[in-house]
């Protein structure tokens, strides 16, 4: 059985991760920005989005991400599927 983190570690291998800091702890998550295009180019993306497998960072309502040398809130987490893989939705701090 493959697991959601086998599935993250061969994704940051290929380059297709972004470097995310969580306090002292960096993962690598899957970056969506607004007007970003994503499923190949047939659709835009909306907000600041990160995907992370939930046993890698457990963050909640208000904490701060930094990414690219930007610092984001968090403003809603969702659990995908079974809750292996997790969804934030984020705010750009000024």
């Amino acid at each position: 059985m493959v697991r959601v983190e086998d599935l993250y570690d061969a994704a940051e291998r290929a380059g297709l991760l972004t470097p995310v800091v969580v306090g002292t702890t960096t993962v690598h998550c899957a970056f969506r920005a607004p007007d970003e295009t994503v499923l190949d180019g047939l659709a835009l993306a909306r907000d600041f989005e990160l995907e992370y497998a939930a046993s890698r960072i457990h963050l909640a309502l208000g904490d701060v991400v930094t990414i690219a040398g930007e610092s984001y809130r968090v403003r809603e987490v969702r659990a995908l599927g079974d809750g292996r893989e997790c969804r934030a939705r984020l705010a750009r701090l000024p």
